[in-house]
């Protein structure tokens, strides 16, 4: 299931809903995604990412399907916020079920791996002192590259 929507998250109700309708997986991981209070430009004021529907969600979805073609997965759920968010808001919501663990803990990395280097997302930080356009961090894509080593091996 994916949702790309201005609403706000609540990781708790998404994940207790997720674990009910898993069925036999053995193993659940979700992570969630914080708007942080501090940047490298100082105080976070607010947080404004915007989407381009359709072209997010069917890119986010091919996603989904590649993590369901690399590990046997039961179940995946993507939730992300577009819109103003706060310091402290949920952005982001992943959760992967499987009969063991590994494979619900690599295809969730793999997943956000892919909505922090290529979804089709803009981000804006507002701090005291600017706005300021949001790109991956190098760090970013060195850790999505892990990814496509893999599909050489």
């Amino acid at each position: 299931m994916i949702r790309v929507s201005p609403d706000r998250l609540d990781s708790a109700a998404l994940l207790r809903s997720f674990e009910a309708s898993v069925g036999d997986a053995g193993a659940v991981v979700s992570f969630s995604g914080l708007v942080r209070s501090t940047s490298s430009a100082g105080e976070v004021k607010q947080l404004h990412l915007q989407a381009y529907s359709p072209m997010t969600e069917n890119g986010i979805e091919a996603a989904l399907m590649e993590a369901k073609s690399r590990w046997p997965l039961s179940s995946t759920i993507v939730h992300h916020r577009i819109g103003d968010m706060q310091p402290g808001d949920t952005i982001v919501f992943v959760a992967t079920a499987s009969k063991h663990r590994r494979a619900a803990f690599e295809a969730a990395d793999f997943l956000m791996d892919y909505l922090k280097t290529k979804a089709v997302f803009w981000k804006r930080e507002t701090t005291a002192s600017s706005d300021i356009w949001i790109e991956p961090r190098d760090q970013d894509y060195s850790d999505a590259k892990r990814w496509d080593m893999e599909e050489a091996s």
